[in-house]
This record gives structure tokens, C-alpha cells and sequence, in this order.
């Protein structure tokens, strides 16, 4: 067996770069699990694999994935019961988001900071097309900065089209595998782009009838970067769901309420109806953003009434 990078996922196929500069088109044998439960995709952009060649030695089998030091993964949004492997090892996130066309999406950013948070993976949160955004823009962009980093996360504004923020984007990738996802239409593709030259992604527009975005990356892919580093281009991220986490999960993992926690009264409050809790002081003293407090409240729902359609359907 020989030991290859994965960096192109189709779904059926993997494209394997062997440690020799060659590609390999692979496909999986077996059935892998993901601590316990179901993957769609047991084969991430990023894994290290072993893989047995075909006798033409074009092709292959992958027969082992090698140990990850951190992965992201989401609930299937096709298979409720299944997860999906986004991508591995990586060094950090790039999360883009914009203000306008599309609009801000303020659930979306929490959501994917609880994929990446279990995992301690370093998130950047890039604000795209500031070329488009007018004064009160500004304001909304200003307040998305502070809420952020004051918990931690870098913010930067930048402008895909004008080139606006490239050459700090360049100093963010430097030299790091980093793994770049956002809704459908924020311009991940034209950023990319204006990044590195030799890539040439496909963009596309914002839908007229809907106001949102159109996919044109249809599936996860590791490019190289010139300057050094690599960036993985993941599809556009249309919902995200969390069948794999409890309400605790969700608890300690936004993390300025997992500081706070330490306070409550109750080692497992939910930060909803519990007495002398450490999390609504802080709320109401406004010490926490009330976005992500909102957030936090909408995702463990969500997670509530899965579980509780769950049951029932069992009954």
C-alpha cells in the first residue's frame, strides 16, 4: 500500500495526490464510521489514506484512512441520521459571509462557529463586497466585528471584485491548509480568484427571482497556493442542521458562555429558565451580544424538537 492526500471529492470518486506528485482517481472499500455514527462521505478532502493500486496503477482502492487531528462535519441535509465530512486537518476557517447581496445571515455564522469550535479550529470571519455597503452597512459590519472579537475571532473587510483586503487575505492563508466556506452567493469563488490566478474557480450570480445565491462549486476540492499553503473550496453551505450534539454540546461551544457557565448555579443550566444563571446576568447587563444569544436558543430548539420528533416516530 502507498500513502496519498486526498484532495478532490466527488462523492463516488477520490482524487489521491501520492507522496511521489502523482494522482490517483480512488475508490472507497468498506464502510467507516464517524464515533458511532453514519457518514455520506466516509472520505473528507484532507484525509491522509493508504490506498492499493489497480494493476494499470491509474486507479486505486483506499483501504485505510490514517488518524485525523481535527475534522469538520455536519448533519447530513439529506440523510437526517447521517453525517457529513466536510473536511480534515486543517490549521484554520475562512468563514465569508456578506452584508448585502445576499444579506447577513447572523444564525449562519454561529452555526458554522459550532462546527469548528468542538474541534478548536481558528475561524476568520471574511466580510465580502464592502465595495456595495452604505453607511448604516458599515454600522451592521462595525457591530459584527465587535460581537466577534471580543470573543475571540478575527473579523476583516474586504472587496472580492475591487481586490479591496486581498493582499491581507494573502497573509491570512499564508502557509496554512485553511478551509473556506459560506452561503451560496457571497463571492467565495471570485475571492478565491482574485487571491490566486492559477485557480480560476467558476462564479456565478445571485438568483433575481430569489435574491439568493446559485451554487457553482458542486463538490470539495484542495488547490494549491502559490505563495504557499493550500485552501480547500467546499460547496455552498445552504442550512446546517446538528443531529450529533446535545444541548450541553451546544452550551460549551459558544464559547464566551462556557466561561461564563462556570458561575451558574447549575453545573448543567441551558442558560434558558434557570435561577441565578451566569449567562442571562451577562445578557442583561449586556455583556453578551444578544444575536448570539438568540442563536444559541434557535440551534438548541432545533435540536430539541429532532429528538423529540424522533421519539415519537419510534413510539
Amino acid at each position: 500500500m502507498e500513502k496519498g492526500l486526498v484532495i478532490r471529492s466527488t462523492g463516488a470518486f477520490y482524487t489521491v495526490q501520492m507522496e511521489a506528485g502523482n494522482f490517483v482517481e480512488c475508490r472507497m472499500v468498506g464502510k467507516f464510521r464517524l464515533n458511532g455514527m453514519k457518514l455520506t462521505n466516509p472520505v473528507a478532502v484532507g484525509d491522509q489514506v493508504m490506498i492499493e493500486l489497480e494493476q494499470d496503477e491509474q486507479k486505486g482502492l483506499i483501504k485505510k484512512i490514517l488518524s485525523r487531528r481535527n475534522y469538520v462535519v455536519r448533519q447530513s441535509p439529506r440523510k437526517k441520521h447521517f453525517l457529513h465530512l466536510i473536511a480534515s486537518n486543517v490549521d484554520q476557517a475562512i468563514l465569508l459571509v456578506s452584508i448585502k447581496q445576499p444579506s447577513l445571515k447572523w444564525g449562519f455564522i454561529d452555526r458554522v462557529l459550532l462546527m469548528t469550535e468542538p474541534h478548536n479550529i481558528p475561524v476568520v470571519i471574511i466580510v465580502n463586497k464592502s465595495d456595495l455597503l452604505e453607511e448604516a452597512d458599515l454600522e451592521t459590519y462595525e457591530y459584527l466585528k465587535s460581537v466577534y472579537e471580543n470573543i475571540g475571532y478575527k473579523v476583516h473587510l474586504v472587496s472580492a471584485i475591487k481586490g479591496d483586503g486581498v493582499g491581507e487575505m494573502i497573509s491570512i492563508l499564508k502557509d496554512k491548509t485553511s478551509l473556506i466556506c459560506g452561503q451560496s452567493g457571497v463571492g467565495k469563488s471570485t475571492l478565491v480568484n482574485s487571491i490566486e490566478k492559477n485557480i480560476d474557480l467558476k462564479t456565478g450570480d445571485i438568483s433575481d427571482y430569489t435574491g439568493k445565491g446559485m451554487h457553482t462549486t458542486t463538490y470539495a476540492e484542495m488547490f494549491e497556493l502559490s505563495f504557499g499553503g493550500q485552501i480547500i473550496d467546499t460547496p455552498g453551505i445552504k442550512t446546517l442542521g446538528f443531529n450529533n450534539l446535545n444541548g450541553q454540546d451546544v452550551a460549551h461551544n459558544f464559547k464566551e458562555f462556557f466561561i461564563l457557565s462556570q458561575d451558574c448555579k447549575f453545573g448543567n443550566c441551558t442558560h434558558r429558565n434557570e435561577p441565578k444563571c451566569a449567562v442571562k446576568l451577562a445578557l442583561e447587563n449586556g455583556e453578551i451580544a444578544e444575536t448570539r444569544y438568540s442563536n444559541y436558543l434557535s440551534i438548541l430548539q432545533g435540536i430539541e424538537d429532532q429528538n423529540s420528533w424522533e421519539l415519537h416516530k419510534d413510539m
